[in-house]
């Protein structure tokens, strides 16, 4: 059965006409005439079996149903962009990915080994989306996803990569001679919002004194957490993984213990279904894997 679609020269028409609300700016943004703007505006109404916009003389408003119908034409016209420009940017021959991750894990973690997956398959090109909550990986334009086991990904393909383990981490300046090790409850803490009592399960296991330990700044992110430490505006309790190149060069440091129990595992999430990208999907699940386990 044909599909009822309209062209794209009405879509087009349509959006620049609904958002400017006017034909005329519309056509000077298409170097078109304000007629053919008119024109494919009335062969899309006619498609549609409805009007889009009231007229009142020369001038002309989106009623009801054309706002509605804008917007979804807008997001429809923009992905379709983004889609063209991913294609036009690929290579001969090539291949990409889609892949929604942790967005601090994957600055701090992902992208500094990407190197070394590209040296490996040059001729995949992987575009990475911020995602911080598990979603719906079914329809939603992902490949995989790149984030903690979770009970929201059941159904799905889950391989489990490492576990994420916290520690305590502070600028130098912060403890001065002798005290390394005794100053924490001295010292302002810093939490991730997400995560609201890992200081006191932290406490719990490791037996130090925490006289409140809920008081402190809170951050949605460990990106920002690291960040404050590293301005010297207290202690962040974040995973050590993600500050391995910090505690190197002494920027921050970890004297105190880190808690076995504050930890969450990392997973390649996959959707149930196959998909037209499984085979770059393949390789790069090998290469994640072969990278963790020649650290």
């Amino acid at each position: 059965m044909r599909r009822k679609i309209p062209g794209s020269a009405s879509l087009q028409a349509f959006e620049a006409a609904a958002r400017h609300g006017n034909f005329a700016r519309a056509a000077q943004e298409l170097s078109l005439t304000e007629g053919a703007i008119s024109r494919q505006i009335a062969k899309l109404e006619a498609l549609l079996g409805c009007r889009l916009f009231d007229r009142a003389g020369s001038r002309v408003r989106l009623n009801p149903a054309g706002a509605r119908y804008a917007h979804r034409v807008r997001e429809t016209l923009e992905r379709l962009a983004r889609d063209t420009q991913y294609l036009m940017g690929l290579p001969e021959g090539g291949r990409s990915l889609d892949i929604a991750a942790l967005p601090t894990f994957t600055s701090r973690w992902l992208i500094p080994r990407l190197g070394r997956f590209y040296a490996r398959h040059p001729d995949i090109t992987l575009n990475i989306a911020a995602r911080t909550e598990p979603f719906i990986l079914n329809g939603s334009g992902f490949d995989a996803a790149l984030h903690y086991d979770s009970p929201a990904w059941a159904g799905m393909r889950v391989t489990r990569l490492f576990e994420e383990r916290l520690v305590p981490v502070c600028h130098p300046a912060l403890l001065s001679a002798g005290e390394e090790g005794e100053p924490l409850n001295r010292l302002p803490r810093i939490h991730r919002r997400q995560n609201p009592d890992a200081w006191l399960r932290w406490a719990q296991e490791t037996g130090m004194h925490l006289d409140n330990p809920a008081q402190g700044a809170r951050y949605d992110l460990h990106e920002m957490a690291i960040a404050a430490a590293l301005a010297g505006q207290g202690v962040a309790l974040v995973p050590r993984g993600y500050v391995e190149d910090e505690l190197a060069r002494g920027a921050l440091v970890a004297p105190w213990p880190g808690a076995s129990t504050l930890s969450k595992t990392f997973c390649l999430v996959k959707p149930v279904e196959s998909g037209v990208n499984d085979a770059a999907l393949a390789a790069f699940e090998v290469w994640l894997q072969d990278d963790i386990q020649t650290e």
